[in-house]
């Protein structure tokens, strides 16, 4: 364990270790009780997959490109840039793009998952992926222009996943492994539901892996697509990319044999592999690789996929009162969300008081938990975010 967390977040944790063919986990330190699996939680098995670790938002994760701009070229536009972007990229819950977006993902010959489940399944399922490619979601998802704090060199990131195609996907084989139809309505679950555990043998096991590859290729597509987006709003060419999935199940061998890693936000950091790590709208973000160590290896080369929520969305932003349309009793009120925003330079759009800065954890210090695990290559700095709206 990387880091100080909360009593229920260890807990969860250790009920992750002691449920099936388990080797070793790791809990980073922007880590948080998450569904089944802490958020910034690793666990390591032997021959089995968990539809629940891997999570709803299926590869979600993070890209970033270095521009050939620098911060002098964008700033007299800056607030103009940031009203085009928010227009191009659709954001929200279920949104679709109003704009078809072709892509060779449409040709991947692991949609034939969804065919062995059913013909209407695939074709709804393929339907729903088409209208969503190019959009960006809710919650914590987000397009940033950064600038590299040596260098002013112009960076663009964004954080998102496999949309609609991920959730479904998850829902459905969680269904399946239930014994219900993959289209059922999914019964209720607690936070702490054990974890749904796959054999990598078995059909289900198969057909999970192979949906859930298809669910990563898509999303590398959609963050693709934006972030080209957002080139051609600046007028600008990527000259360094990097881009990464930290909700995911890859097959790594560790200590000479290979294992199924489930990392549900949580970064891969292999001696030299790169990666993109955010802050919260009003904090660092940065571009890190990792490192040759001992404990990089008992981390299972892990390291961390952002700041760390320390404070929920209903305690920030209160709850919703359905007849009125506004949040009552929330501990962050929009004005204090704005002057933090602003005194740190930032030009927003979008966004609850539920992702202001105040609910994160500083990035500095959970890197500094991870020490001799990391190097940090760039720090980046955000002007420009572009959030969805409440």
């Amino acid at each position: 364990m990387f880091g100080n967390h909360e009593q229920d977040t260890i807990q969860q944790f250790n009920n992750c270790l002691e449920t099936g063919n388990v080797v070793g986990g790791v809990l980073c330190a922007d880590g948080h009780y998450g569904y089944s699996q802490p958020v910034g939680g690793v666990i390591v098995y032997d021959g089995q997959i968990p539809p629940s670790g891997v999570g709803y938002d299926i590869a979600c994760g993070n890209k970033a490109v270095k521009t050939n701009l620098v911060y002098n070229d964008i700033k007299n536009n800056l607030s103009t840039i940031m009203d085009e972007v928010q227009k191009a990229v659709p954001f929200g819950f279920g949104r679709k793009n109003p704009v078809r977006v072709d892509h060779e993902v449409f040709d991947d010959e692991n949609w034939n998952v969804f065919k062995e489940i059913g013909k209407h399944e695939h074709d709804d399922l393929k339907a729903t992926a088409q209208a969503q490619l190019g959009t960006t979601g809710s919650g914590n998802h987000y397009v940033d222009i950064l600038i590299d704090e040596k260098t002013t060199d112009v960076w663009v990131g964004n954080h998102f996943g496999s949309r609609g195609l991920g959730h479904r996907t998850a829902t459905g084989f969680l269904n399946l492994a239930k014994g219900l139809a993959f289209s059922d309505h999914a019964p209720r679950e607690l936070m702490e539901a054990t974890s749904t555990l796959l054999d990598m043998d078995s059909e289900l096991g198969d057909m999970y892996y192979r949906a859930m590859e298809l669910a990563g290729r898509y999303a590398y597509a959609g963050r693709d697509h934006v972030i080209q987006q957002v080139l051609d709003i600046l007028g600008a060419e990527s000259t360094f990319e990097v881009h990464n999935h930290h909700n995911y199940a890859w097959k790594e061998t560790h200590f000479g044999k290979e294992y199924i890693v489930v990392r549900k936000g949580a970064t891969p950091a292999a001696p030299g592999q790169l990666g993109f790590v955010g802050g919260s709208m009003a904090d660092i973000s940065v571009i890190l690789q990792g490192v040759e160590s001992d404990k990089s290896k008992e981390a299972f080369y892990s390291t961390v996929h952002g700041a760390g929520r320390i404070m929920s969305r209903t305690k920030a932003a209160g709850r919703m009162n359905w007849k009125t349309g506004k949040r009552r009793g929330g501990a962050i009120s929009e004005e204090q969300m704005q002057k933090a925003v602003k005194r740190y330079g930032v030009e927003l759009r979008g966004a609850g008081t539920d992702e202001s800065p105040f609910v994160y954890r500083k990035l500095q210090e959970v890197l500094d938990s991870h020490a001799g695990t990391v190097e940090v290559l760039h720090t980046l700095k955000p002007i420009g975010v572009v959030m969805a709206n409440e």
